[in-house]
């Protein structure tokens, strides 16, 4: 008996050891694939399909296709490639200069392609098409908590095409900078016009915070001069409550025909994200955003300026990797931007959704 135990001990062992030497051996995955997909249903108390003035969720009483997308990345050595692909009505919104029916099509896009180089340790440059380092929402709607968008993601940028350098400072300190297209072009080879974007971003050894601040500045395909200062930070208090913030200014200076005495124009918003989670299942998030476009360039253009206070809460009930989203929204115009299903034209706007995420 105690030479049969032997024998099956000696065995058992020859197993393990074979077993961790192809596990150690393993090669990776060639490509690695994932993907999302997002729906929703938007309901508008005025009864307007028009009022909405955020993006990817321009509807009312109607079941919407958000956007499935398809994401492959490699890396072999110091080569690395990301190609993420894009599928619908979202995807065509975010690719907005490349589409001429935002409503009635579902185009195939892509949303980024780049081609990356380590460098070394510490520097790694990629040449493509990027989605922007501003701001603190993100196109997937499954990697932001409230389902619809803030008037400062709305109003860009979505994306930046060109060249960037990404450098890792220390443990706590990173950085970007980069050359690129004007904002949202995948292509613009009929103006020599470029922006030049950075990042500083800060992560905290000792607590969780982050810390990000970006810059982008450059003229238009029209050539009118853009800056853009943008913050970012976040602060896990414990595992149940989370903070974010997001401020952002943007300012335009008519280059081309400028005025005598007319000065720069600007736009600027504020966000506060209050995040809480009961569970690993159920949390939601309350988003508070004050948008301020007096110079009337971006959402009051066609009513000479003003600013919309917005109020988002959404709940996230997580089932794996699927999550559902029920949001309820209310946006109070210091105008009349907004109308009833009548045409009136009325200052707020309540509107609640229903919508689905899942990613893999």
């Amino acid at each position: 008996m105690k030479k049969v135990l032997l024998v099956a001990f000696a065995a058992c062992q020859g197993f393990i050891a074979h077993s961790q030497t192809a596990a150690d051996t393993a090669k990776a995955p060639l490509v690695k694939i994932s993907g999302s997909a997002d729906v929703y249903y938007r309901y508008d108390f005025n009864g307007n399909n028009t009022n909405n003035k955020t993006s990817f969720t321009n509807s009312h009483n109607s079941f919407e296709l958000g956007m499935i997308s398809l994401k492959a990345e490699h890396e072999f050595k110091k080569g690395s490639i990301v190609a993420d692909l894009g599928f619908g009505k979202r995807a065509a919104e975010f690719s907005y200069n490349e589409t001429t029916d935002k409503t009635n099509t579902a185009e195939l896009l892509i949303k980024q392609l780049y081609v990356g180089y380590q460098v070394m340790d510490k520097l790694k440059v990629s040449m493509g098409s990027f989605g922007t380092h501003i701001g603190y929402e993100l196109l997937d709607a499954y990697l932001n908590r409230n389902y619809s968008m803030s008037y400062m993601f709305s109003n860009g940028p979505f994306f930046s095409t060109g060249i960037k350098a990404d450098i890792t400072i220390n443990s706590a300190w990173t950085a970007m900078i980069g050359l690129f297209n004007p904002t949202d072009f995948k292509s613009a080879s009929w103006t020599n016009n470029k922006y030049v974007g950075a990042q500083l971003g800060y992560s905290s050894t000792a607590a969780p915070l982050k810390l990000y601040l970006n810059y982008l500045e450059g003229k238009d395909t029209t050539g009118v001069q853009n800056h853009q200062i943008d913050f970012v930070a976040t602060y896990q208090i414990n595992s149940v409550l989370g903070l974010g913030y997001n401020g952002t200014v943007s300012t335009y200076n008519n280059t081309r025909e400028k005025e005598p005495g007319e000065t720069a124009k600007q736009w600027w918003g504020s966000a506060v994200y209050i995040n809480v989670d009961f569970s690993d299942k159920l949390g939601l998030t309350l988003r508070g955003e004050y948008f301020d476009d007096k110079d009337a360039l971006k959402t009051f253009a066609a009513a000479g300026g003003g600013h919309v206070v917005a109020g988002t809460l959404s709940v996230n009930y997580k089932v794996g990797n699927l999550t559902i989203v029920p949001e309820f929204r209310l946006d109070k115009a210091s105008v009349d931007i907004f109308n009833k299903k009548s045409g009136a034209p009325v200052g707020t706007l309540p509107a609640a959704l229903l919508a689905a995420t899942y990613h893999f």
